[in-house]
């Protein structure tokens, strides 16, 4: 599983014209899944963004998760990320995974998010996304199961 991570003062999806999901303060995430993630893998990674301490404390730190700051999560489903660009010009994407489990997998992660965050919203899985976000910091993790020990 991969997932790219942005804090985010403010955040929203729109399908066809309309706003299917938005936040304000939190993580926009990019989940991308292969075929060989579980609902552990979706589990665990949930838990360790969820748990991340990348907001500024009163010292100007990063000390505090998103549970101490009453940030959001918009999740969005993009199986790009699992584009593989070594050879020719044009992306392949076997490695990301066929199309119900990787549903299966985002859903999960995104069921184990609302169980630590109050608001967690998503873009449409499948669907032709267009996403606005006003990055905070800029700061942007990539997170990889497989190079965390998760997967």
């Amino acid at each position: 599983m991969k997932v790219v991570l942005q804090r985010v003062t403010s955040a929203q999806v729109l399908v066809d014209g309309r706003s299917v999901g938005k936040i304000g303060k939190g993580f926009l995430l990019l989940i991308g899944a292969s075929d060989g993630d579980t609902e552990e893998t979706a589990g665990r990674m949930a838990d360790k963004i969820c748990r991340l301490r990348i907001f500024a404390d009163a010292d100007g730190k990063t000390n505090l998760s998103l549970a101490d700051v009453g940030g959001e999560i918009l999740a969005v489903s993009q199986f790009t990320l699992y584009a593989d660009c070594r050879k020719g010009n044009r992306p392949g994407f076997t490695g990301a995974g066929a199309p119900d489990h990787a549903r299966e997998i985002y859903k999960k992660m995104v069921q184990r998010c609302r169980s630590h965050v109050d608001n967690v919203q998503e873009g449409i899985f499948g669907a032709d996304m267009e996403v606005r976000l006003v990055n905070d910091g800029p700061f942007t993790l990539i997170l990889d199961s497989t190079e965390l020990g998760i997967a």
